[in-house]
């Protein structure tokens, strides 16, 4: 997050009414809190280093370092080709317009521009979001119900 969107988020939580917002992305925490008097917010910013898990040294281990990168590149290659539309906000990633109904899109489904692929909730509002090209969906990077951050990949579109 950079400073001018920390400085409208305070903005929103000053007037929201709301006493505590806590917002993390990635290996960054803040926390806003307002109090009652005068609505000054009082804010937390909680910076942590990711934490690295010790890999256990084994011999057999070595020769199969090589082979993973050698397989993920035939992977990036592939998807060099599609168009991700990543989320623009952050909040709970939704498929269907409702619980009892179809999802927006389906793999394979061809989709235009303006068309509505899923729904990003965030703070009890549902926002949809829109197709900016027009393709087919080659690939649902998220779960539905699953919470996602802002410029998460959330599909794989090919334009063709």
């Amino acid at each position: 997050m950079d400073l001018k969107e920390i400085q409208n988020l305070i903005k929103f939580v000053s007037n929201s009414g709301v006493a505590e917002v806590k917002l993390e992305t990635g290996d960054i925490k803040i926390t806003i809190r307002t109090t009652l008097e005068g609505n000054t917010p009082d804010i937390t910013y909680v910076q942590q280093a990711p934490m690295q898990q010790a890999l256990p040294q084994a011999a057999p281990a070595q020769p199969a370092a090589p082979a993973a990168p050698a397989a993920a590149a035939p992977a990036a290659d592939d998807n060099a080709k599609y168009v991700t539309i990543k989320s623009p906000m952050i909040g709970t990633f939704y498929r269907k317009p409702a619980p009892d109904k179809a999802p927006f899109v389906e793999v394979g489904a061809s989709i235009g521009k303006g068309d509505v692929l899923c729904v990003v909730e965030a703070m009890k509002l549902f926002n949809e979001i829109e197709a900016e090209i027009s393709g087919k969906i080659v690939k649902i990077l998220v779960d539905d119900m699953s919470p996602v951050e802002f410029d998460q990949p959330l599909f794989l579109v090919d334009p063709s």
